[in-house]
């Protein structure tokens, strides 16, 4: 391992790594808990995107404002996310403000109150939050997939929750989840920039001891079954995903997953942005993406298209899907490893993205994966891996959702019927 990453597991049980930068002014930290949507109940849909919210929210001895202003008063940015399999509370200061950042993010982990009144004005701004997305086709189509993808179960279900769950929620449901999975072996601290190990394990003992020492839940497993929504709705775009199952983080035909995604829509060079927006002007956006779990991956593509462009667009589309199978050119495959390379070289320039992998690589690998053996494993792809990717990917059961002017969106039978020719 490089020499400068270091970790330490706590008698608690809850993990800690570090990452040294010696060039930089700056310090990434943050406390990565594994826990999210798939862990939470069908009648707690949302619950821990709203914890999230409310553990800014004040605690025993600083309130809402003070936790803002006591970052921002030494020029420090403070944020969270939620995610599927992941809820993160990280900021970004400088070198000789550590100590008060780790206090920060122990205190809203380990000592937030819920006050009555701010979790009433939460509510309404996660209210909002929803209302937004579901008045936004390009951002709701995303949670139709989902919950076409893997309906009844908490994979398929949206990270915000719906409307009725969120007003259903009460402060004690907050409290008994928080209790349940944020324990010291569900927690990894992960820091990058200019640190000192040993100082960073001094100051996790001392502002997190108060963290219960619980054995952690495992989540639901994720059950694809695919399937079809469509829903017509007076838009000025018809707004498209078609996805597959894929592979996950650890299966060997992973990195020609990633390839394949890029070759195939990865970039202004990708074969469906120059054939069907570059060539055919039939698009503004269209793009295929890899979303990767513990135990499940999927791998689609996304674009919105006028009512009449459909009828072009969607052959095309499943024509590239059956082209890739049979053939990549090696300047593609050249092209798209030196892009994948460089964006992972590009991001080890980062403290905020150095952070965020050191707690991934844990939480997915039990270890820390090098930027070298990343590397290794890009380079050891073939172009024959990445057709056989492709075959074993477009040759299963599709999930299809459609939102908007969708008449001439052809049925996922008829597309599931168009690539099996």
């Amino acid at each position: 391992m490089n020499q400068a990453i270091n970790i330490t597991r706590l008698p608690s049980g809850m993990l800690i790594v570090t990452e040294q930068m010696k060039h930089v002014e700056t310090v990434s930290m943050g406390a990565y808990v594994s826990v999210g949507t798939r862990y939470e109940k069908a009648e707690e849909n949302g619950i821990s995107h709203f914890l999230e919210h409310m553990a800014f929210k004040g605690t025993h001895s600083r309130s809402a404002s003070v936790i803002a202003e006591t970052v921002e008063n030494v020029g420090g940015h403070i944020n969270a996310f939620t995610a599927r399999e992941l809820t993160a509370y990280y900021l970004k200061l400088l070198k000789d403000d550590v100590e008060l950042g780790t206090d920060i993010l122990g205190d809203i982990l380990t000592h937030s109150i819920f006050d009555a009144e701010e979790f009433e004005k939460e509510r309404s701004v996660i209210l909002q939050e929803i209302g937004q997305v579901n008045d936004t086709p390009d951002e709701i189509i995303f949670d139709y997939f989902q919950e076409t993808a893997y309906p009844d179960q908490p994979m398929g279900r949206p990270t915000l929750g719906t409307s009725s769950i969120i007003r259903s929620l009460q402060k004690e449901h907050l409290q008994h989840y928080m209790n349940s999975h944020y324990n010291a072996e569900n927690i990894i601290f992960s820091a990058a920039g200019n640190i000192e190990h040993n100082k960073i394990v001094a100051y996790v003992n001392k502002y997190f001891k108060d963290l219960p020492k619980k054995k952690s839940v495992s989540p639901v497993a994720a059950l694809y079954k695919g399937g079809e929504f469509r829903k017509l709705k007076h838009l000025d775009q018809a707004h498209i995903i078609l996805g597959f199952p894929s592979f996950t983080f650890k299966h060997p035909c992973y990195y020609a997953s990633i390839l394949l995604s890029i070759i195939l829509g990865g970039g202004m060079s990708s074969r469906l942005f120059q054939e069907i927006r570059e060539k055919r002007g039939l698009v503004y956006t269209i793009y295929a993406y890899n979303l990767t779990h513990q135990d499940d991956g999927i791998f689609s593509i996304y674009t919105g298209t006028g009512k009449e462009q459909v009828k072009e667009l969607m052959p095309v589309l499943v024509q590239e899907l059956k082209n890739i199978q049979k053939y990549i050119k090696p300047e593609e495959l050249q092209r798209t490893k030196a892009q994948l390379k460089s964006s992972l070289l590009m991001s080890m320039e980062s403290t905020n993205s150095r952070c965020e992998q050191l707690a991934r690589h844990l939480q997915i690998y039990g270890r820390i994966i090098s930027p070298q053996e990343i590397s290794k494993r890009i380079d050891a792809v073939t172009l024959d891996d990445i057709c056989q990717a492709a075959k074993h990917i477009f040759t299963r059961v599709p999930t299809l959702t459609a939102l908007g002017p969708i008449e001439n969106v052809p049925f996922l039978s008829s597309i599931t019927e168009s690539l099996a020719q």
